[in-house]
């Protein structure tokens, strides 16, 4: 693998390992300052102080684990693509979306990243959101 693509692989293992162990302060310092961030089937946020505040939601309403992590990168290291499974479970009522009681869930993902000065400067994140409502109990 050439270099640029494994410092773009070591890049994206480390942010979900960050991301597992719930450092979000080393998870952090993985984005760049103006990280653009497309939510699964919502809008797009730009900023790290945009991205902290979707962690803290994040962290208020589910408790997840990512496992069956596969990643892909260009051969430049600029791109980088990832498959996981999330494991979660919905612990606190989450904005639009249904009661919350610790239901756990069970969901396959993906990512895309693009990739800059060693940092993440932007991801888009998706995954099947009426499978999960179905999961959780909102139909």
């Amino acid at each position: 693998m050439p270099p640029a693509a494994q410092a773009a692989h070591d890049l994206i293992s480390s942010y979900y390992a960050h991301f597992n162990s719930g450092n979000r302060q080393r998870f952090l310092e993985l984005l760049t300052a103006d990280v653009v961030h497309d939510l699964n089937q919502g809008a797009r946020e730009i900023g790290k102080p945009q991205f902290t505040a979707f962690l803290a939601r994040m962290d208020r309403c589910y408790r997840e684990s990512i496992t069956d992590l596969r990643i892909v990168v260009s051969s430049d290291g600029t791109h980088a693509a990832a498959e996981y499974v999330v494991h979660g479970s919905y612990i606190d009522q989450d904005d639009g979306l249904p009661p919350a009681s610790g239901q756990p869930y069970r969901l396959p993902g993906g990512a895309f990243f693009d990739l800059r000065g060693g940092k993440v400067g932007r991801v888009i994140n998706y995954y099947n959101l009426p499978e999960w409502l179905r999961q959780v109990g909102g139909k």
